[in-house]
């Protein structure tokens, strides 16, 4: 910091103070130490380096020092008590500061995420903490094992990370829901895979989905939503990538908007398995294991711990009940499109597909 001199108000009475205690040896009345404090508090507020204004009054100090045949510990004993008062003042008055920031910080990641503010409000509140919400912007969201705020270790960490790399970015990293998230403009993918990265590893094995990028001051929290519903559908779906792209899975949610087209597959395609013994769904693991394995039965039998003559024989069953053969490709889409209904839907285990449909938890723009 530049040195200059500060204002001699955050200095009144100090050289006074001074000369009383050499002439009579006394401390600071409690009047006095208020007023030092105030002066600390005042001077933290216009801004002023708190080292500056130490040096200054040990400058002063020198100058107003008394001529007095008293002892010097006296005048030490009152410049120690009058700094410090002055120092706690501005250190409390930082404290508030810092405190004020941080519910404005909360408060604005709410009512940006929840979009509950005013657009044009919001968008010039953004400024403020390095978002230009007139540009499109994406959301990471990084969830662990355990829920994380702001001021934990694992979010300070990935943070740290984040900016020794980047640098600002115009990026702003915070915790909502117990999860780490990330806003970066839409066209710096690569802030948001350096966040994923991080993520994945400061949570030893979390799991992070990233929305795609949306314009306008409404396109943070519809990219948040998406990449919740992300994070919800890779749990429904088992997927097991560390990182989760929601433009990578636009199929899942248009294959959900007919909810009742999509219970009607289900029910046809898969509904016969019901009569097999031991209940439908070892057959519908087969199928989910034998498709995610690219139609390969070895690999796929492999994946079930079982023999390639075990499953060619599950797959006949099916086809068997169904009607449907899925080493056919003429059967296969409709068979695999049937089986991602049903991790969508969780049946069976929701039970009548025709009477007692879920409530999809997540909302796609």
């Amino acid at each position: 910091m530049a040195e200059y001199e500060i204002p001699e108000d955050y200095l009144a009475g100090y050289a006074q103070i001074l000369a009383e205690a050499s002439a009579t040896g006394r401390r600071l009345t409690r009047e006095e130490l208020t007023s030092r404090r105030t002066l600390g508090e005042q001077a933290a507020e216009t801004g002023l380096g708190l080292r500056t204004l130490v040096s200054e009054h040990l400058a002063a100090a020198r100058t107003a020092w008394p001529h007095s045949p008293t002892s010097t510990d006296s005048v030490l004993a009152a410049m120690q008590q009058a700094i410090d008062a002055f120092a706690e003042g501005y250190e409390r008055a930082q404290r508030l500061a810092v405190r004020q920031e941080e519910a404005a910080r909360r408060e604005f990641i709410d009512d940006l995420l929840y979009g509950r503010s005013d657009l044009g409000r919001l968008a010039e509140r953004a400024e403020r903490f390095g978002l230009r919400l007139s540009h499109a912007h994406a959301v990471a969201v990084a969830q662990g094992p355990t829920a994380y705020d702001e001021g934990d270790t694992v979010p300070r960490q990935v943070e740290q990370s984040l900016i020794a790399r980047f640098g600002d970015r115009s990026t702003l990293l915070t915790t909502k829901g117990g999860r780490m998230l990330c806003i970066a403009p839409g066209d710096q993918e690569e802030v948001l895979l350096h966040f994923a990265k991080q993520a994945y590893a400061a949570t030893d094995g979390g799991r992070v989905a990233i929305g795609r990028p949306q314009p306008g001051p409404g396109g943070v929290v519809q990219s948040y939503e998406e990449a919740l519903n992300t994070l919800d559908l890779a749990d429904r779906m088992e997927l097991d990538d560390p990182v989760l792209r929601a433009a990578d899975l636009l199929v899942y949610p248009v294959l959900a908007r007919d909810r009742q087209a999509m219970a009607d597959l289900v029910h046809s395609a898969l509904g016969p398995l019901t009569a097999a013994r031991g209940g439908p769904q070892p057959l519908l693991d087969t199928l989910t294991t034998y498709f995610s394995s690219g139609c390969i039965a070895a690999e796929a039998a492999r994946r079930l711990s079982l023999s390639v003559r075990a499953l060619t024989y599950r797959l006949e069953r099916i086809h068997a009940l169904t009607g449907a053969n899925p080493a056919d490709p003429d059967h296969r889409y409709m068979l695999q499109t049937a089986v991602i209904g049903a991790r969508l839907l969780d049946w069976p285990s929701k039970g009548s597909l025709q009477n007692d449909l879920p409530v999809a938890r997540w909302r796609w723009k």
